[in-house]
């Protein structure tokens, strides 16, 4: 479980630097992407009980 936890959080902090990087250059596309992209790596964590930041 700790492997597919640090893989969450790697993927997670990831996503939330190009979230940020695509609203700022407002690229919608990218933006939502990424969002959905969160979403459900937070869902997976829940489903796992692991912790999200």
């Amino acid at each position: 479980m700790r492997e597919l936890n640090e893989t969450i959080q790697q993927r997670l902090k990831e996503a939330y630097a190009s979230l940020q990087a695509a609203t700022r250059d407002g690229d919608t596309y990218l933006a939502d992407l990424r969002q959905s992209e969160i979403d459900e790596l937070r869902r997976i964590a829940d489903n796992h009980d692991l912790p999200t930041r």
